[in-house]
């Protein structure tokens, strides 16, 4: 009857989530956030003295405990699978010539807008209750952009031939290479042997870069020859009047994702960095060889269960504590001033020319933290340092809530700044008349 279960249990998990997504997208809101509540709701609702989880055979064990159930083992292996295709498929839109590329304002946007929110994140903590992992988790955490949500607002207004928006997307490639050395440096620390010293925070960050700069130089210098080399024996192939063997493109990137995701968790850094990594060595080709329309859908059926995941893991006992919500409140601010006053700053740094409405649009537009704040506070509750998690659970709660938050408020207020600069955008003349 075990398979029954466990059948069961995924047909319910992925419905629900679906519904959930669907129903928060049909009112503009990313459908990230109604997975995650689904979540929510599964673990923390009781009808009758049991909740969905009991109904499902659920059992979530205790971070560190080690202890779990055939259903929560096989939905956390999904979750798992699910957010590295997720980041394999941010890498597909983060080629290297554009890396190298990036203009002064744009790399000064991506720097400054990492390097303060870190900063407030981990001051903060440290002001507060001392506790050092829990610091660099949610500085981690707070570092990340998602600009996904802010790229999907400006395709929407047909604004992307604008200085702002090519600022945006450039320091958004930059701020994904600097969010996964952070986290690589982050994770490699609390994972860390040795404990907490000098010495072995240089090893992780050496190693942490060493693996990114290897990873960029194989997809500028081995993939091209890998796709002259196929291009050519293609040619020659039908030359001599024979039909070319072909490969099957999504299978090897699969293959490449799960490699470099599994050699990033064995030296220490996270699974995601290696797919993101694996992902960034096809962008290049990705659209001629249509792996990211192949890999969304594949990573349409596993991130569900990591949004879903990440929501049954919050008790909203947590958040019944005056302490906790006021700490999301300071928390929430304070990832929204770091981005808006960081990349602020770093446009202006980059153009002296750039107008004060610029660097609003610029320093609101890289304010979303979406998918890329959750997963940091994901790893950071499954991170075990001297038997307990590197994030408490009160404090993954608060960066869930942030996430949500900076994810919801910052596309309607670039919205209107967009319409405020750009005026004339949005001016009906005689010839848009029927």
């Amino acid at each position: 009857m075990e398979i029954v279960s466990i059948l069961l249990m995924l047909l319910v998990l992925f419905v629900l989530a679906r519904v959930g997504n669907r129903i928060f997208e049909h009112f503009g809101i990313p459908g990230l956030i109604g997975e995650i509540l689904v979540g929510i709701l599964i673990a923390n609702v009781a009808i009758g003295g049991s909740t969905l989880l009991d109904f499902l055979d659920i059992e979530i064990p205790a971070p560190g405990s080690g202890h779990a159930g055939t259903n929560y083992s096989i939905l956390y292996a999904a979750a798992e699978i699910g957010v590295i295709f997720l980041l394999f498929s941010v890498g597909l839109e983060t080629k290297v010539k554009e890396l190298l590329g990036v203009g002064r304002s744009a790399m000064l946007v991506a720097v400054l807008g990492v390097v303060i929110p870190f900063f407030l994140g981990f001051a903060y903590i440290e002001f507060t209750d001392s506790n050092f992992h829990h610091a660099m988790f949610l500085a981690a955490a707070m570092v990340a952009t998602s600009v996904g949500i802010t790229a999907r607002v400006i395709k929407d207004m047909h604004l992307m031939d604008k200085l702002e928006s090519r600022i945006i997307i450039g320091a958004a490639v930059i701020d994904d290479i600097l969010g996964m050395i952070v986290l690589a440096i982050v994770k490699g620390v609390a994972g860390s042997d040795s404990g907490i010293s000098v010495i072995g925070v240089i090893e992780v960050i050496a190693v942490a870069f060493v693996f990114v700069i290897a990873a960029i130089l194989f997809a500028k210098s081995a993939v091209p020859r890998i796709y002259l080399w196929n291009e050519r024996r293609v040619k020659k192939a039908r030359e001599e009047g024979r039909t070319p063997a072909s490969f099957n493109m999504l299978a090897l990137a699969i293959a490449i994702c799960l490699f470099m995701s599994w050699l990033a968790e064995s030296i220490g850094l996270a699974a995601i960095i290696g797919a993101f990594l694996a992902g960034m060595m096809f962008a290049e080709h990705a659209w001629e060889w249509k792996l990211d329309q192949k890999f969304e859908t594949v990573t349409a059926v596993f991130i569900s269960f990591f949004f879903v995941h990440v929501g049954m893991q919050v008790d909203l006992g947590d958040l019944g504590s005056t302490s906790v919500i006021i700490s999301a409140v300071v928390v929430i601010l304070l990832a929204v001033v770091g981005k808006y006053i960081g990349c602020g700053i770093g446009a202006k740094m980059g153009d002296r020319s750039t107008s004060r409405e610029s660097c609003n649009i610029i320093g609101i537009g890289m304010v979303p933290r979406g998918e890329v704040g959750i997963i940091v506070a994901s790893i950071g509750l499954n991170t075990i340092v001297e038997g307990a998690p590197a994030l408490s659970s009160s404090l993954y709660a608060v960066i869930v809530l942030m996430a949500v938050a900076t994810t919801v408020i910052a596309p309607p207020i670039l919205s209107k700044l967009y319409r405020r600069k750009y005026p004339a955008e949005y001016t009906i003349t005689a010839d848009d008349r029927i």
